[in-house]
């Protein structure tokens, strides 16, 4: 495959492998805990205190939940953590290496009131986390902003030791830019053509998802919908078939990933459960049809860019579920491994679209996996609508009689209307704090 035969294709690669890697544990907590690894760095000596701001939409996504290998909820064990144990080139997976006495000396600094998590008001973005490490008299500041690892500045005793050159230029380098000129049947096109070799990578996004689904049927974590659903399967409460494998499955690797277990998520546009709602259904319809790796391979990178291209037109963070829109990739891959035609693949979308438009994200926790649970429900009962030539058609709500109408539809309410709808979950969850 030559750049210069097919730019798109190696375009489209780029954006999949920026936007589809490991993380462990949820990336709003995570990227507020690589601040504080990062500002820790810059230091000599023990941490002894530690100052961070976050955006409302990261303090959303941070309230409720449980940071890997802590058994703790929420952004202060985070940032502690990040500080004192964090790995700080590991970007995503930078609690991976963190240690007991690390965590000890995490806890032991909550204990004694040292780690403050404030909001950041007025805030511009919503992706934000500045963290403020101190070691005795001295200090170094990092500032997140635009990304989970998109970091702007670093400032050690006041002297700025990196600050990110302009903004407009990092736009234009933007490889996710290519996605404004998009279609989905360019995307189908480039799944169906692209030598194997070149796509290879995604069956990581497999193996990663599948390992925490199956950590999730334990029961051990999270609001354990999977191992509860598949016990009620046991006793004859829910059919033996690949629609309750697809939900079951999934749903136990977001119980592992928001209950805190320390395995890494494949994430997609920054999310491990948009990353395990665009893995899960299309691994497990692929073991049902028997399909080879390359054709798992095709199917993976047809929803994980799908979801992609679908979410680079939201807010990287809003009102919006965008477990929704991760399955509609899903949903596609699905399809596809089904025998499905781009027309199966729109109308299986628009059905949805139809259907779950409306979910709200009030913040991330462990009912985050009965939303994606729902989401990949609705994505398996769609595609067997569309398989059957039956759809949510043009003439019913935000639903257009074409795909990319019909998203740009969602798109522009989860961009314009829902963003008074944020403003509201916002209020009311932080009046629990």
């Amino acid at each position: 495959m030559s750049e210069q035969t097919h730019p798109l294709w190696n375009q489209f690669i780029r954006v999949v492998q920026e936007e589809v890697k490991p993380a462990l544990g949820c990336t709003e907590p995570v990227s507020l805990a690589l601040a504080c690894a990062i500002a820790a760095e810059q230091l000599t000596g023990d941490v002894t205190q530690i100052e961070t701001w976050v955006s409302p939409n990261l303090m959303k996504n941070g309230l409720g939940v449980t940071v890997p290998g802590t058994g703790m909820v929420g952004l202060p064990i985070a940032a502690a953590l990040g500080a004192i144990g964090g790995n700080a080139q590991a970007g995503l997976e930078v609690l991976k290496d963190v240690t007991a006495d690390a965590l000890a000396r995490a806890k032991a600094m909550l204990s004694a009131g040292l780690v403050q998590v404030k909001l950041q008001e007025p805030c511009e973005e919503i992706l934000y986390s500045r963290a403020c490490v101190y070691a005795g008299e001295s200090s170094a500041m990092v500032t997140i902003a635009g990304g989970h690892t998109r970091v702007v500045e670093v400032v050690c005793q006041g002297e700025t030791r990196f600050r990110l050159g302009d903004r407009q230029a990092e736009v234009c380098n933007d490889p996710l830019a290519v996605l404004s000129n998009t279609t989905l049947s360019q995307i189908l096109e480039f799944v169906e053509q692209v030598p194997f070799e070149a796509i290879r990578f995604i069956l990581e996004a497999g193996q990663l998802n599948d390992a925490l689904s199956r950590e999730g049927l334990s029961g051990k974590w999270g609001l354990h919908i999977g191992a509860t659903l598949n016990k009620q399967r046991a006793r004859g409460w829910m059919g033996q078939d690949l629609g309750s494998d697809i939900v079951i499955r999934t749903s136990a690797a977001s119980d592992a990933r928001m209950g805190g277990a320390t395995l890494p998520a494949m994430s997609n546009s920054g999310s491990g459960n948009q990353g395990i709602t665009a893995t899960m259904p299309v691994v497990v319809v692929a073991g049902h049809v028997q399909a080879d790796d390359e054709r798992l391979a095709r199917a993976l990178m047809l929803s994980h860019l799908s979801a992609i291209y679908i979410h680079y037109q939201l807010p990287r963070l809003s009102a919006l579920c965008a477990a929704t829109t991760a399955a509609m990739g899903a949903a596609a891959g699905m399809a596809w491994l089904m025998g499905g035609s781009y027309q199966t693949i729109s109308m299986a979308i628009g059905s949805m679209i139809g259907d779950v438009s409306g979910t709200i994200c009030d913040g991330a926790s462990n009912s985050c996996a009965m939303k994606v649970s729902t989401s990949v429900s609705s994505a398996w009962k769609a595609v067997m609508m569309a398989l059957d030539n039956t759809a949510v058609t043009g003439n019913e709500g935000i639903v257009a009689h074409d795909v990319e109408q019909s998203i740009a539809n969602l798109c522009a309410l989860a961009c314009r209307s829902m963003q008074a709808t944020d403003r509201q979950i916002i209020e009311i969850m932080a009046s629990k704090v």
